[in-house]
């Protein structure tokens, strides 16, 4: 009689870099559920997968997956994007910089990109002009300039200096924010009310529409510095080091700035500016699966995500039925790090 012999089931083991991946995508997962199947009448499950498949969810109206597919699921995956933006060029910038508090928000980054974006809008009922059309584009023009003018004035015998670095930071966000507030001035009432939308950030005006103008340059930063890891990986051991291993770093550092001001550029075009995440979220990653990009970075980007549909499901519910700028609740938790961060790195500065 013939026996039949199981092969032994081999059982699978993580890695601390998986385990949290899989723990951040779960997360990811409860999160997409709740932020679509959210509203103002309470939460339901099953609202936030009815689009998938209306004839099987017989107890929505039209007009309820309407509302789903066209306000809550562009939404969704406009934090998605974000997220993943932020925490890869706040990485990307660290990286650049080796210098953990680089941020693309600190060092005036996102201010830049937002002043320019803020003139074509005020200007735009002046030259008879669609805003909306380049805003992306002026945005991404804004944030190079601001990101090359950092880099180079804080850049000293091959060193980023961090004191240099955050005090130029300091000034152009002061310097944005005043020409903003001078736009205003110039600016009609529909200019003004989204100029206000535009300094606090907010999801709220997520639609396809805007989602697909601005996708080429979010997909171009989000492949580019992807690709770009393991030679910024290099870079962080130091500049000479990585020569030696065969790293053209005067490239590498060209191609970072501009896929930063890429990405940076275009968020900002999309919500407005959200600070500190390109800031905290590298730091969590960091210290859950150390410095290494090969494992820090796509958990950072998972986390990003995280921290996005967090903030902005917050942001929904604090004061219901109004909404809060979703800056202002990532700024709330972020701020808080970043002082510890300076009081912990104070001694280390140059």
């Amino acid at each position: 009689m013939n026996t039949l012999t199981l092969s032994r089931f081999v059982p699978i083991t993580l890695s601390q870099t998986h385990k949290w991946m899989l723990l951040a995508s779960v997360c990811i997962f409860a999160l997409a559920l709740l932020s679509i199947g959210y509203g103002p009448a309470g939460w339901d499950w099953r609202l936030a997968i009815a689009w998938l498949a209306p004839e099987y969810f017989n107890q929505f109206d039209a007009l309820q997956i309407n509302v789903v597919m066209q306000i809550r699921l562009p939404r969704f995956v406009l934090a998605v994007l974000v997220g993943l933006v932020l925490a890869q060029t706040g990485a990307a910038t660290q990286a650049l910089c080796r210098n953990p508090l680089a941020d693309p928000s600190i060092i005036g980054i996102s201010a830049g990109a937002a002043m320019v974006a803020v003139a074509f809008i005020a200007l735009s009922a002046q030259f008879n002009f669609n805003a909306q059309l380049y805003l992306p584009y002026a945005s991404f023009l804004g944030a190079l300039g601001v990101t090359s003018l950092v880099y180079f004035i804080a850049k000293q015998q091959g060193q980023i200096n961090i004191t240099t670095l955050i005090l130029v930071g300091v000034a152009i966000n002061a310097l944005a924010f005043a020409v903003i507030g001078l736009l205003s001035f110039f600016a009609d009432d529909s200019a003004l009310r989204l100029i206000n939308y535009w300094t606090m950030g907010s999801l709220g005006g997520a639609s396809w529409s805007t989602i697909i103008q601005a996708a080429p340059l979010l997909f171009i930063s989000l492949i580019g510095l992807w690709r770009l890891k393991n030679p910024m990986n290099l870079l962080l051991i130091g500049e000479s080091q990585a020569q030696y291993l065969g790293v053209d770093t005067n490239k590498l550092k060209l191609y970072v700035i501009i896929l930063v001001a890429l990405g940076v550029g275009a968020v900002v075009a999309l919500t407005g500016l959200i600070g500190f995440v390109g800031l905290v979220v590298p730091h969590i990653a960091r210290l859950m699966v150390g410095p290494h990009l090969r494992n820090m970075l796509p958990l950072c980007m998972l986390i990003g995500v995280v921290v996005l549909l967090l903030s902005d499901w917050l942001a929904r519910i604090v004061i219901m039925p109004s909404e809060l700028p979703i800056g202002i609740i990532t700024a709330l938790l972020g701020a808080p790090l970043f002082i510890y961060l300076i009081v912990k790195n104070k001694r280390g500065w140059s």
